[in-house]
């Protein structure tokens, strides 16, 4: 109860994909066109949310997991996955997977969100449950300029959807943006860029990574 108390997701859960889906499809299916997983691989999505990125893979035969910090979110995921997937409500920088688990790792639109610290600490995370030969894909805002007037008009949004979910979302989303998004996390943490697209006129990035 203390999880959904606490749950910023809780009054929009239900309501989530109605508002975002149109744009977030586009957005993942970039990303299953990047790399598509043998059959039998074990995929975790990181920040899984309504659970429509693991629906995705569900027709591949792979192993699903998914995990997110929001109850209620996760509630909507497991009405849309049923039990094709093993969902679980936990910290993305204290996962309960073990080591060298997983052949692919998804993260989408949740790296920005997280404090700095936290943000290195779950990359962390993600690195020791990859496998050595595994594969990453993230995808967030892309800290560049807009290369066009979509661009532009998607860039203001992002800026007021962020503005609207609070001072500290905000804040978190503005340090990530200032400190070079997902080019410089990977660098960070010792990956390496093997792909990318940069999508809605300059707005977002969507990366392969190992």
């Amino acid at each position: 109860m203390e999880h959904i108390r606490k749950d910023p997701y809780r009054y929009v859960a239900t309501i989530y994909d109605r508002l975002f889906n149109s744009m977030n499809k586009g957005l993942r299916l970039v990303g299953l066109r990047m790399y598509h997983p043998a059959p039998n691989s074990n995929i975790l999505d990181v920040g899984c949310g309504t659970g429509a990125h693991l629906e995705l893979y569900s027709r591949d035969k792979c192993n699903l997991y998914g995990l997110d910090s929001s109850a209620a979110m996760l509630e909507v995921a497991r009405k849309r996955l049923d039990d094709a997937a093993t969902l679980d409500l936990c910290d993305a920088t204290r996962m309960i997977y073990e080591d060298d688990k997983f052949d692919l790792i998804l993260s989408m639109l949740t790296m920005h969100e997280m404090l700095p610290h936290v943000r290195s600490q779950a990359m962390c995370e993600m690195k020791r449950v990859l496998k050595e030969n595994g594969r990453l894909i993230v995808i967030d805002f892309n800290p560049g300029i807009p290369r066009s007037l979509q661009g532009w008009l998607s860039k203001a949004i992002i800026i007021l959807s962020e503005l609207a979910a609070g001072r500290d979302h905000y804040m978190n989303y503005r340090h990530f943006i200032s400190h070079g998004g997902l080019p410089t996390l990977l660098i960070q943490h010792d990956l390496t860029m093997e792909k990318k697209h940069i999508l809605a006129g300059g707005t977002f990035l969507a990366c392969l990574a190992a």
